[in-house]
């Protein structure tokens, strides 16, 4: 038997229902939330992309001890910020946020912009965060498109397809347009992705506590599971490499920046190579103890899963090409853990014994 929508359901708007269940089951204590300036919703928007809550608020919380405005970020060494970031994942989403920065130093005078165009033109800012900071921090009526507030429409309005594609995403769009309130913007935008991440969840939706259930379509057409439709399934290649854990008489292992682009861009790590075979190594000038190397790192990335071999490596000599590299330096596992790592190289680091000083 199906549930079907009251007239009183219809008579109250969306958005007003739903401000009436934020007021007594929302989050209001979110670190981001006091004081709710730009700069602090623009921070927490970034980190919230791909982690969850719990996750990024003691993130959010050092961060902002450490860059409390745009000019204190902006000012900073990229090896500061990175380490700063080192755990969230994503980090380009932290090397666009100290571009942008520096971008709103030079172009906004050190201050956040009102305006959704220049939000959206700086360096990792897309229409839904952009969106996000106009309504949070400046009341604008602006609808913002989180994962969790696909999952709220697709199901409110109905919307099959995956949320993900361009069709379905301005059909979501639309219809986030259209649930918008005139006021209280800030309180809206909150309620809503609180629905999703609370009620309206991926997993076991608490539908009868929903505010806006009784005229929700996935629930009328008993199609609650069904939507959102997932991402059409793909596997994920897999890939080896071998990590080179070269050390010196002292204990310091040598440790370089990588590229800027591509994969753990401009952090520090040790050095990743295809080939670890006698000649290749004798080509890198080192030798590999391969009798006793440590576990496998694993890491899975969206679009493949890394497996690394780390090995102990000796140099042969001082001059040995790996450690030419400009942007390299040899560090104890103590002034490494300063460094920005990415979390696999981190832990490890810190499951290695610590070399002596």
């Amino acid at each position: 038997m199906t549930a079907s929508a009251s007239p009183a359901a219809r008579e109250k708007p969306f958005a007003e229902r739903l401000l009436a269940w934020h007021a007594h089951h929302g989050r209001h204590d979110l670190p981001w939330q006091h004081p709710r300036t730009a700069w602090r919703v623009w921070v927490s928007e970034i980190m919230l992309q791909q982690t969850q809550v719990a996750t990024a608020a003691p993130y959010f919380l050092r961060f902002m001890a450490s860059f409390p405005t745009p000019a204190a970020l902006a000012c900073a060494h990229a090896d500061d910020v990175l380490a700063m970031w080192s755990g969230l994942g994503y980090y380009s989403r932290a090397r666009n946020l100290h571009a942008a920065a520096q971008r709103v130093m030079t172009e906004h005078d050190g201050e956040v912009p009102d305006d959704y165009d220049a939000l959206v033109a700086l360096p990792g800012i897309g229409p839904s965060t952009a969106a996000a900071i106009c309504a949070q921090a400046f009341g604008q009526r602006r609808a913002i498109l989180d994962a969790n507030v696909k999952r709220v429409l697709a199901r409110h309005a109905g919307v099959s397809g995956w949320p993900g594609s361009p069709a379905v995403a301005r059909t979501l769009q639309a219809e986030a347009d259209a649930r918008l309130p005139d006021t209280r913007m800030a309180d809206y935008t909150q309620a809503i992705m609180d629905l999703g991440a609370s009620v309206c969840s991926a997993r076991r939706p608490g539908c009868a506590q929903c505010p806006v259930g009784d005229d929700c379509r996935a629930r009328i057409e008993e199609r609650v599971a069904e939507l959102p439709t997932p991402r059409p399934r793909r596997d994920r290649p897999e890939r080896h490499a071998h990590l080179l854990l070269i050390q010196r008489g002292d204990g310091r292992i040598w440790l370089q920046r990588r590229p800027p682009a591509g994969i753990w861009g401009g952090l520090w790590a040790p050095p990743i190579v295809e080939r670890a075979d006698e000649a290749a190594l004798h080509d890198l000038g080192v030798t590999a103890d391969t009798d006793t190397p440590p576990a496998a790192v694993t890491h899975g990335f969206t679009h493949f899963i890394w497996h690394l071999q780390p090995l102990w490596c000796t140099p042969v000599a001082h001059a040995t090409p790996l450690l030419r590299e400009p942007e390299g330096a040899w560090h104890t596992m103590g002034s490494a853990r300063a460094l920005g790592l990415p979390a696999p190289i981190r832990r490890l680091l810190h499951s290695l014994e610590e070399p002596p000083e």
